[in-house]
């Protein structure tokens, strides 16, 4: 008669390779460090508050009930579950490829990405909005405000179409190979 035995399982888990086990690390990072910003927003501006930080950086406490520059925020409160069902299945397929990557820099690019749309999650599921705190202007220009998830988002995408153009594809190498 065999008993389970909880060992085997759990020396297989932390059997990762170090290298997944450390972006894996970063994905909690980013997710942990996006909420405790928002959180110390939330509880230390008024809405709408500004703080002027230098003469091109605020500080301020806006809800973003929309997605990437306010899209669809003022749709009526629907597009609060689309936004969600849309970030857990992107998510997931974020978390399949970041497991099945095999490059280094192509795992900190879905770890990015994914940290910060869990982030962005969290935010909605709870809160039914976004808080963005980051305002950076010129004269009176502003960029629309964002967040740490948004700027990881932002990270991940860039060095995932860095990898892909620094990556040669088996069609690439094949037709180099064949006159």
């Amino acid at each position: 008669m065999t008993s389970l035995n909880p060992k085997p399982f759990a020396r297989r888990v932390l059997q990762v390779k170090p290298s997944i086990r450390s972006v894996w690390v970063m994905v909690l990072l980013i997710i942990v460090l996006d909420m405790a910003f928002k959180s110390w927003v939330h509880q230390q501006l008024d809405y709408l508050q500004v703080i002027a930080v230098t003469p091109f950086f605020n500080l301020v406490h806006v809800h973003n009930t929309g997605a990437a520059f306010s899209f669809l925020a003022d749709a009526g409160g629907w597009q609060r579950w689309l936004f969600v069902g849309v970030a857990g299945a992107i998510s997931l397929w974020l978390a399949w490829s970041l497991s099945r990557s095999s490059s280094r820099l192509e795992r900190f690019a879905f770890a990015s990405l994914l940290g910060g749309a869990l982030g962005n999650l969290v935010d909605r599921l709870f809160r039914g909005y976004v808080v963005d705190y980051l305002d950076l202007y010129w004269l009176t220009w502003h960029w629309p405000a964002f967040n740490l998830a948004d700027m990881a988002i932002c990270a991940g995408a860039v060095l995932l179409v860095w990898h892909s153009f620094n990556t040669a594809s088996p069609n690439a190498i094949e037709s180099k190979a064949s006159p």
